[in-house]
């Protein structure tokens, strides 16, 4: 539960420490003391955007932070495992800045972290109903969101969707299929003569290039033979050659090596250069040997160039790419004869996915309708404690004639006042009072459901009095047995019932106007709960009416 709310610097609050007890918590002060402000900051641990504008005038930053215990919830505290946040000792902080410049930053047990995981967790401990959230009643999204959770459908809900995007998924690849089939019949002739073409040429990765350097040397025969030739004999074969002079120098060399040893290398370099002039040598005079002219070679090898020349010209720069445009068309074609084949499996994959999703919306709808008949009752028994005394609610599964993501229907909360009428829309029937009734007696319901330990009601109140606000603040303490409750309230009758009071006041420090709160009890209790009766606070008649009504909530 929420423990303290502190908040810095936000608005018109210059500081404030706001502490909340286990049980019923009610917020009350004049109008425009601040209470909204203090719902504005909660909003911002829940994952509200954050702008300068919430930064009090000659401040740097603005802060909010959250003391949670979570000792108690064991489900909160194994999914704040999973993100690797530690509670041992059972206390979560989760802390929101915003900076005047705009900059915003958060912090969880005062490690740094993101706005939006401080929100998502801030999520799974505040549940926050104000005018906005009533307003989400009357989208059909919400309710079906809510019959779901009552249903304990959610679960199955997700795996609805998935199997949706499944069957979509699959139908969308046999779309593609056909297309590319259509497409490549389209271009069948093309990209046959395309193929045909090219495979016929039999080309090869580097073909090119070993056909114009054998080009060149058939180009230039006689000229490569007559230089091999002279490399030959002027190396090795003449009598004067190259490799017959360095013979007589290893002599001569031999000879002083015998004399001065230590020359013994220079015996090793000339050996060397011996053996690689006669090597190079004997190499030019195979190569003169193997030089032919082949007139007829050189003519078929300029017609394989010229034919690769035109390919290129036709299909790539490169022979790489001419290949390659040849082996995509025989792909393409190779679809065609693959695409029934291929169809079928892909006809059989969306049959299957359908009949997935089938069934999963078909438990999902029976689902539905036993929780819709449940929930009609259910809120149907708790709105006339709440003021609707003919009021009655309808859940209404509406058949769709195309399946969604959400299922085989849509859902529909429908609400009549008066005996005796028929049920209809909210959104055509509910004022904002009447729609934040509407929540409470949902809440209270759902109450038992889900896993959120604080619940915060802002607005509940609006549009009633007299016997409906006792109601509901009867509803609200009822609601705050099994988990805290936060209300922001004008009506005494809710303020009465609630275990921790808080008054919140403007006063002027320094010539500037701030917000405090303070802990109400004893007579300064009652003296609130006159002023809230609206008569004169300070009378014996409002003194007793207060004191009335903290006596019949006792």
């Amino acid at each position: 539960m929420l423990i303290e709310l502190r908040i810095l610097n936000f608005a018109v609050i210059e500081s404030l420490s706001l502490r909340l007890e286990a049980g019923l918590n009610a917020l009350t002060g004049e109008t425009g003391a601040g209470k909204s402000i203090i719902v504005g900051a909660l909003s911002l641990l829940l994952g509200e955007r954050a702008s300068a504008d919430v930064v009090r005038a000659g401040a740097e930053r603005a802060s909010v932070e959250g003391v949670f215990d979570v000792s108690r919830h064991p489900a909160v505290v194994s999914a704040l495992a999973e993100q690797g946040i530690d509670t041992e000792d059972g206390l979560l902080i989760l802390r929101r800045e915003v900076a005047a410049e705009g900059r915003n930053r958060a912090w969880i047990n005062g490690a740094a972290s993101t706005a939006a995981l401080v929100g998502e967790i801030g999520r799974q401990l505040v549940d926050l109903h104000g005018q906005h959230e009533y307003q989400t009643l009357l989208r059909r999204s919400e309710q079906r969101r809510i019959l779901d959770a009552y249903a304990d459908a959610l679960p199955l809900a997700a795996e609805v969707e998935q199997a949706h995007a499944r069957w979509r998924a699959a139908l969308r690849d046999l779309e593609l299929l056909d297309e590319r089939r259509r497409e490549t019949e389209q271009r069948k002739d093309f990209l046959r003569f395309q193929a045909e073409e090219i495979e016929a040429a039999e080309l090869r990765d580097g073909e090119e290039e070993e056909l114009e350097a054998e080009a060149a040397r058939l180009d230039h025969a006689e000229e490569l033979a007559r230089l091999s030739n002279e490399l030959h004999m002027a190396l090795y074969a003449a009598d004067e050659s190259l490799s017959s002079r360095l013979g007589e120098m290893r002599r001569t060399l031999d000879h002083l090596v015998r004399i001065d040893p230590s020359q013994q290398d220079a015996h090793e370099m000339l050996a060397a250069a011996l053996y690689s002039v006669e090597e190079l040598g004997r190499r030019m005079g195979d190569y003169a040997a193997a030089i032919e002219g082949d007139p007829a070679r050189l003519e078929f090898i300029r017609r394989r160039l010229d034919r690769i020349h035109r390919l290129k010209l036709k299909y790539g720069a490169t022979l790489r790419e001419v290949i390659e445009v040849g082996e995509k068309a025989r792909a393409e074609l190779d679809t065609l004869d693959r695409a029934e084949f291929e169809r079928r499996q892909l006809e059989q994959a969306a049959e299957q996915a359908r009949t997935t999703f089938v069934q999963a919306a078909a438990r999902l709808s029976a689902a539905r309708a036993r929780a819709a008949r449940r929930l009609s009752k259910a809120v149907g028994a708790i709105l006339p404690q709440l003021g609707m005394e003919g009021g009655s609610m309808e859940v209404v599964l509406e058949h769709l004639d195309e399946p969604s993501p959400h299922g085989a229907e849509d859902v529909e909360f429908r609400i009549a006042l008066n005996r005796g009428f028929e049920p209809r829309a909210l959104a055509r029937i509910a004022s904002g009072g009447e729609l934040s009734r509407v929540m409470l007696a949902l809440k209270t319901i759902l109450a038992g459901l889900d896993d959120v330990p604080t619940l915060v009601f802002d607005e509940v109140d609006a549009g009633i009095g007299g016997k409906v606000a006792h109601a509901v603040g009867d509803t609200l303490r009822d609601v705050a047995r099994d988990r805290q409750v936060f209300v922001i309230t004008h009506l005494p009758q809710i303020a009465s019932r609630a275990q921790h009071h808080l008054l919140v006041r403007k006063e002027e420090r320094d010539s500037r106007t701030t917000t405090i709160v303070e802990e109400l009890a004893g007579e300064a209790r009652v003296a609130e709960l006159a002023r809230l009766l609206g008569g004169d606070p300070e009378s014996e008649t409002s003194l007793a009416h207060a004191k009335e009504l903290l006596a019949a909530s006792a």
